[in-house]
């Protein structure tokens, strides 16, 4: 299980760009697989537009992209610190034009969660 939860603030411009969403999304599942960490039937994603948001003194033009990554138990620590560092790197290098031409927060966290009380159903290898 990797899934990868991304909130973004409205005027990063990605509301209207699910061709660059979806491409982010492409290169994090990618990613993930490569790590050998985890089947590709777990990898999950989705995406949040923040359309209330205030960051620093409140300028307008300042953007926020959050990425949370949540992992089922039972990878070791240097696993989840490589695979982060994979993850962390795709996700900078889709926002790099942005970062480049206004003030853009990136910020990222890997959860490992808690393997009590977690259920799920899944058929999807029945269809890749």
């Amino acid at each position: 299980m990797a899934h990868f939860v991304l909130e973004y603030s409205e005027n990063l411009g990605l509301k209207n760009d699910q061709d660059a969403i979806q491409q982010l999304f492409a290169d994090l599942h990618t990613a993930a697989e490569d790590t050998g960490l985890f089947p590709l039937k777990g990898i999950r994603s989705r995406a949040y537009c923040c359309e209330q948001y205030r960051l620093a003194d409140g300028n307008p033009e300042l953007c926020f992209a959050h990425l949370e990554v949540k992992l089922g138990a039972g990878r070791s620590l240097e696993d989840r610190q490589q695979a982060a560092e994979q993850f962390f790197a795709v996700f900078t290098q889709h926002f790099d034009s942005a970062f480049a031409s206004k003030g853009v927060a990136l910020s990222f966290e890997m959860k490992e969660l808690e393997p009590v009380l977690k259920f799920n159903k899944n058929n999807i290898q029945d269809y890749l």
